[in-house]
């Protein structure tokens, strides 16, 4: 039995290795592992930790307390309504910074760094999903979620688009109409119906559980085989990865700080109908 090792991605995620599974924890429990600039750049941390870790065969994915992730926290969401990211007299990580080398902005890597990852990634889905939330699940090779998962792909209900790989890696899962509705009505949908439209790949009382056994099978095959295995069948995607997620920052760029984006948020915060105009 292989001893238990653990890291500390600042003190947002945290990742345990045994018996060649990583078991990777968003631990933002207090806020539903909702996702600010610190957040992105802690799960980002965590899964280019592993891309060169060669004693690992899968890698498992999941959320401390009540929630995956809900999604981009409150007080992002209001400073975005202002035109940028909050302030606090310090330079913290935005998801919209770009590094040299990579195809993706920091929110978009937090979801793509996973398929990145040269070993299976398992997400353990339960409480929430939203947004980002949502696309960083997708990022994951499977997703077994508990059937009251309440999933969205939440951005047009706050004036934006889906910016976090999410149009990439929804590609060949659900079926194109049923991705139209799903993200321009914005609206929730529970575990059952993700898997019926192919977001889930399983349904589990027990996610965590059954994905550190499902995890557990894997690691009974050739690792060379599964790594290639992974490698083969995810080049199809990278031909167009880069192409679309330019898109998906200029589209949302030209949205964040409009009137109809900032509509979107203050509506909401102050439970008013959204007073929208006309685009130019």
């Amino acid at each position: 039995m292989e001893a238990w090792q653990t890291e500390d991605m600042s003190d947002r995620v945290t990742i345990s290795i045994s018996d060649g599974i990583a078991d990777v924890r968003f631990n933002r429990a207090d806020k539903r592992n909702a996702l600010d600039g610190e957040q992105f750049q802690a799960i980002v941390d965590a899964g280019e930790s592993l891309k060169t870790n060669k004693s690992i065969r899968v890698v498992v994915v999941s959320g401390e307390g009540a929630s995956f992730c809900a999604g981009l926290d409150l007080a992002s969401m209001g400073a975005m309504a202002g035109g940028g990211e909050r302030d606090s007299g310090e330079k913290q990580p935005s998801a919209s910074d770009m590094q040299d080398g990579r195809i993706t902005h920091l929110g978009q890597q937090s979801a793509w760094v996973w398929q990145e990852v040269p070993v299976p990634v398992i997400a353990a889905v339960h409480g929430h999903a939203l947004g980002g939330g949502c696309q960083i699940a997708l990022g994951a090779d499977i997703r077994i979620a508990h059937p009251d998962t309440k999933f969205s792909v939440r951005e047009t209900y706050w004036g934006l688009v889906p910016d976090m790989a999410g149009t990439v890696l929804m590609h060949g899962l659900v079926r194109p109409d049923i991705l139209k509705d799903i993200v321009m009505s914005a609206r929730i949908f529970d575990g059952r119906e993700a898997h019926e439209i192919g977001i889930v790949t399983r349904l589990s009382d027990n996610p965590r559980d059954d994905a550190f056994a499902y995890a557990a099978e894997i690691c009974k095959r050739s690792p060379d085989a599964v790594r290639g295995a992974k490698e083969l069948l995810n080049r199809m995607t990278m031909d167009f990865a880069a192409a679309q997620f330019a898109a998906e920052r200029r589209i949302i760029g030209s949205l964040i700080g409009g009137h109809n984006q900032r509509e979107s948020v203050m509506s909401d915060f102050e439970k008013r109908a959204p007073a929208y105009i006309d685009p130019k």
